[in-house]
């Protein structure tokens, strides 16, 4: 019958694919026995294995892949047995998953990514009692890598070659072969097979090395690897092979499947009305099949169209192919792409499935549903984190063809929709200043504008060594981010560049620019006082909608309109825009509903207007792919890399991750610097071609990150290491150097920047207020600044004639305020009582704290920051700056002294970053105050011993903070 549930499917399967993660079992004598985890990625030749991955997107829902992979030693009854046992569970979980055949040797890079770095499959089965001990001694081993693929092959001279990168495992070393046409690229993910194999069959303890294919003279361990061979001699040239499956088939071929029978299907054209929601079909391609499954057929029917599929397999010359298996609704991105037009309504897409009727459908079925149904607080609460610090510096320019014009700081979040702007944002990260370059594309500016600050934008990017981030941004389309950076932004209609008014002029189009005496209407977003929009729509009723705040001005009179839908939080917003547009004005406020005949009079009349929230585009899961240009074609091959890393991010290569409401663009290092100009046009072809069929919009934000300079919202998709992304050299030496160094990356020159910002500043304080744009009463003057004690200054420097805040200040002010002896450090024996510890870190502090004089070498120069042109001048202002900010650290500190004696300590181990039994909850940025007085001043003694002996460079760059951890 049609309906399946987990209660009829095997003992061992019951219960499963709940939560995420990876669960597999094998088939003993045509049962299921489930695989414990320490066995996972162990696979036998003589036995066939099911694999279900469950993955819970972003909106909570569980998401199911199914994989049956069959040794190349298993039978084929077995291999029509798990076929059929796959189809039952897919059913049992809804019926939607997607169900992969996989063959050992071709596996699918999606089966292949969830055994990073691969699968080594070993001799035996189950059948053949492979259960005995590991035999005691050493076999000595060959592999081949192609590309994830690990094959075993015969240890012989007469394997090796020029094309493929090999691996040797003997007993006491390990040796990478790199063939002379190999890539850089493929000789790096070798060494992690090679990592694999010395962590698996030696614990871990054996010596590496890398050989490489014509380079052997002087080169003892050259000289080892060939003696192993029985000698050196020259590998023959390969002749061009046929056993790589390049070979197209003739066409694709549609058929359908009726009682276990095949029937072709002629056609012209692949259409998706072809296929009728009471049949199963398979879609032969040549190198890959496909079982397409009815919504409406029975599971008979879709067993039977499985085993049809596998005696396809057994019949035809193509036994080693893989076949992947969709149900109706739920089709993968590459069946899609196989039809020459498939219609965007008919696929169901993940996020939209409602969680509630996911749960009780799983419920009928008798799986507990307990942790699937996540509740979801909606409001503007929803919105995506930021991950960018609100504290940082702004420039913003308005281009007028050529030239751009810098904005004062009270305009800087004013933009018209005829105008393109770019703005640079420099803010604390991690551990070093991090920068931003960004243009903003206005709806009705012209190309001529466009294109000046497109390329104006890079052209400074490049002028400080591709640091900052770069960012593309469309009005209407724009990223959190960039909200968060301007904080209270206004949009107005028209513009004021040149090129707009002459387009106006030439094409007779009504010129709609902002008049602040006519009439005009805007409507108020966005979550809080870090991130609110005023944007100037029609000035027309349908624009009205009961889920936002509005403010209509003209005839001397300003109107207030708030939707029924509204919360209180949205009228504070509207509030403080009011503010902006239309100061010290009398308003008139109007309640939906109730409004007065004045009021729809501006609008020109009352009408229907919408009364929903419009839905923002929702993050989706990030997808990541990586370019690649082979043999010289400009035109970059995209791969879909899955279960991805920070060690997928090749250094030779250009990424694109795709978070579908923006991409990000990485960029290596080593890439060739002529395809640098180009990247950002690789992105727009990216959203082009979009390759995950998710209708992409042409506007959707580009981000142009470059390696080592990775900003914290692009680095929080991954468990990021930023001191791999700082290292030096190919990918190849980079991996090389990790592997042989115990694991830790070899930095073969110091940290790129100078850290600038202490740990604590990336972490906002509960207590202060972090906003720079809002100060308590209405009528002051609204400031930006670095921290509460620089808008604190700021109002003090009020009435001694305002500083231009949008340029920023000096580069070494932050820096400086580190590195000079605080103004007025406290006198350690009056402080209030504290720890040993905490006295003896102090002392150490003060005692490493340099002379002005030591200290200007580490400053980093102006011109590094900006443009030599427009290299800000120190003012007097900078001291009176840093004491506030030194009083208000020091108050802090005191503070925390107190805080810290009261405080449970713990041993070191536990509180080392890579300890093995972290303790939970404790304020990381202060380790150290958790440590026992005694331990930490033996830990000091240790510490200053090193420090001594380092070289003097490097002490400099320690002075700043002595770190135990």
């Amino acid at each position: 019958g049609m309906t399946f549930s987990m209660r009829d499917l095997d003992q061992a399967l019951q219960g499963c694919g709940q939560k995420s993660g990876i669960e597999i079992w094998r088939i003993e004598s045509f049962k299921p026995v489930a695989v414990p985890k320490e066995s996972h990625g162990k696979f036998f030749t003589g036995d066939s294995y099911i694999v279900l991955k469950t993955t819970a997107s972003r909106s909570g829902s569980l998401h199911h892949d199914i994989h049956y992979w069959l040794g190349k030693d298993s039978s084929q009854d077995e291999a029509g047995s798990v076929a059929v046992m796959t189809v039952e569970l897919d059913s049992a979980l809804g019926g939607r998953a997607v169900q992969y055949r996989e063959v050992q040797g071709q596996e699918t890079e999606k089966f292949l990514s969830y055994f990073k770095p691969c699968i080594i499959p070993q001799e035996g089965g189950v059948a053949s009692g492979f259960n005995h001990v590991k035999p005691e001694e050493h076999q000595t081993r060959l592999y081949i890598c192609k590309g994830k693929h690990v094959v075993r092959v015969p240890f012989a001279r007469s394997t090796l070659n020029h094309d493929d990168v090999f691996i040797l495992d003997t007993e006491s070393k390990i040796f990478q072969f790199s063939g002379s046409k190999s890539s850089i690229q493929e000789r790096a993910k070798a060494l992690e097979v090679v990592q694999y194999i010395k962590d698996t069959y030696h614990d871990g303890k054996c010596e590496i090395a890398a050989v490489e294919d014509g380079r052997m003279m002087a080169d003892a361990e050259a000289g080892e690897f060939w003696g192993l061979f029985g000698g050196f001699a020259p590998l023959p040239k390969k002749p061009a092979s046929s056993d790589d499956q390049t070979a197209e088939s003739d066409g694709i071929k549609l058929l359908s499947v009726e009682k276990g029978t095949t029937e072709p299907i002629e056609v012209e054209s692949l259409q998706k009305d072809l296929l009728d929601t009471n049949k199963c079909y398979i879609l032969d391609c040549g190198l890959e099949l496909f079982v397409w499954k009815g919504r409406s057929t029975s599971i008979d029917q879709r067993k039977s169209a499985s085993q049809a599929a596998e005696e396809f397999f057994r019949s035809s010359e193509r036994p080693k192919l893989n076949l992947v298996s969709v149900m109706e609704g739920f089709e993968t991105v590459m069946f899609r792409s196989k039809f020459d037009s498939w219609p965007a309504t008919s696929t169901v897409a993940e996020p939209q499935q409602g969680r509630g009727k996911v749960a009780a459908l799983l419920q009928r079925q008798g799986v507990n549903v307990q942790g699937l149904v996540k509740t979801s607080s909606s409001s503007s609460k929803d919105e995506p984190k930021p991950y960018i610090d609100a504290t940082g510096n702004l420039q913003v320019w308005r281009m007028n063809g050529e030239e751009k014009i810098s904005l004062e700081a009270a305009e800087q979040s004013k933009f018209y929709s005829g105008n393109c702007y770019i703005f640079q944002y420099s803010y604390p990260g991690e551990d070093r200043e991090e920068h931003l370059v960004g243009t903003w594309l206005g709806k009705q500016s012209v190309e001529e504008d466009r294109e000046s600050a497109i390329s104006i934008a890079s052209k400074m990017v490049e002028s400080m060594k591709f640091m900052p981030a770069q960012a593309r941004i469309y009005e209407g389309k724009e990223p959190i981010q960039f909200f968060v950076i301007m904080q209270s932004f206004i949009t107005f209609k028209g513009g004021v560049s040149d090129a707009f008014k002459k387009y106006i002029a030439e094409n007779e189009v009504p010129d709609n620019t902002y008049d602040k005496e006519g009439v005009a209407l805007f409507r108020v977003q966005g979550s809080g006082p870090e991130n609110m929009q005023a944007i100037q729509i029609e000035a027309v009723s349908t624009g009205l909608n009961s889920s936002h705040c509005y403010i209509l001005h003209g005839d001397s009179t300003v109107f207030t309109w708030c939707g029924n839908l509204t919360s209180s939080d949205d009228k504070e917003l509207m509030e403080r825009m009011l503010d902006l547009i239309k100061p010290n004005e009398h308003t008139k406020a109007q309640k939906e509903g109730s409004e007065c005949e004045q009021f729809w009079e501006l609008l020109g009349g009352k009408s229907e207007y919408p009364s929903q929230k419009i839905k923002k585009d929702g993050e989706s899961d990030p997808h990541l792919f990586s370019c690649t240009f082979s043999n010289g074609k400009n035109i970059p091959r995209v791969t879909e890399i899955f279960s991805f890393t920070q060690d997928d991010l090749m250094t030779e290569d250009i990424f694109i991750l795709d978070c579908h409401t923006e991409i990000f663009v990485w960029v290596g290092q080593q890439v060739d610097p002529k395809k640098k100009p180009q990247v950002l046009t690789i992105g727009e072809k990216f959203l082009k071609h979009d390759f995950l069929l998710e209708n992409l919009a042409s506007e959707t934000p580009i981000y142009i990150v470059t390696e080592g300079n990775e900003p914290p919202f692009f680095t929080r998709f991954f468990t990021w290491d930023s001191s791999k992304s700082a290292m030096h050299g190919n990918s190849f030496q980079k991996k090389l150097a990790v592997l042989t160094n115990k694991g830790k990356p070899l930095l073969d020159k110091p940290k790129r920047r100078v850290p600038v910002y202490s740990s604590r500043s990336s972490v906002p304080d509960k207590s202060q207020p972090r906003s720079r744009s809002m100060t308590s009463s209405p009528d002051r003057a609204r400031v930006r600044g670095r921290s509460p004690a620089f808008n604190a200054l700021a109002a003090n420097f009020e009435k001694l004639g305002t500083r231009n805040q949008s340029t920023p200040p000096p580069m070494v002010s932050p820096l400086v305020r580190k590195l000079y002896p605080k103004s007025n450090a406290p006198d350690l024996t009056k402080l209030a009582p504290k720890s040993a510890a905490f006295a003896a870190r102090t002392a150490l502090f003060e005692k490493f704290r340099p002379t002005p004089q030591e200290a200007a070498p580490t400053t980093p120069s102006s011109s590094e920051a900006t443009n030599e042109a427009e290299a800000p001048k120190p003012t007097s202002e900078t001291t009176e700056e840093e004491s506030m900010n030194n009083i208000h650290e020091d108050s802090k500190e005191e503070a925390e002294a107190e805080e810290d004696s009261s405080l449970p300590t713990f041993p070191y181990e536990r509180l080392k970053t890579d300890s093995e039994d972290p303790v939970p909850d404790i304020d990381l940025a202060r380790r150290e105050a958790y440590m026992s007085a005694a331990e930490f001043n033996e830990k000091l003694e240790m510490t200053k011993k090193e420090f001594y002996k380092l070289p003097k460079w490097k002490q400099n760059k320690l002075k700043m903070a002595v770190q135990l951890f």
